[in-house]
């Protein structure tokens, strides 16, 4: 689930999350759904439109069934400002790519609430 390759904030002299930032994020059950996409993808790199397919699908299969614009709509005004804001991820608006950064602390919890939802 995480790739040893990519660099921490922490391996890049950046501040790193502290727990309740990383607790916060993995409250959303959207938030945990994309940083699970993008763990998966190669060099953790996707797009919005990509991310967006990945919401609509997992919440399909829950039964939820919101607009394709509505899920976009508050993945770019409220989920990835979140993660962008704790340093997790890089979302560039110009081309609609988003990048994961990896966090040590966070990849681990992430990988136990993945095998406990999954």
């Amino acid at each position: 689930m995480s790739n040893p390759e990519r660099e921490s904030p922490a391996q890049r002299g950046e501040p790193t999350p502290s727990y309740d930032q990383i607790f916060e994020i993995l409250s959303s059950r959207r938030r945990r759904t994309v940083l699970y996409y993008l763990t998966e993808t190669p060099n953790g790199v996707t797009t919005v439109a990509e991310l967006v397919e990945c919401l609509r699908a997992a919440e399909s299969s829950m039964g939820t069934d919101q607009s394709t614009t509505d899920i976009a709509s508050v993945l770019q005004h409220v989920h990835l400002p979140k993660l962008e804001e704790v340093g997790v991820i890089e979302h560039d608006a110009r081309s609609q790519t988003v990048r994961y950064r990896g966090q040590p602390s966070l990849d681990e919890l992430l990988e136990h609430t993945y095998h406990k939802e999954h």
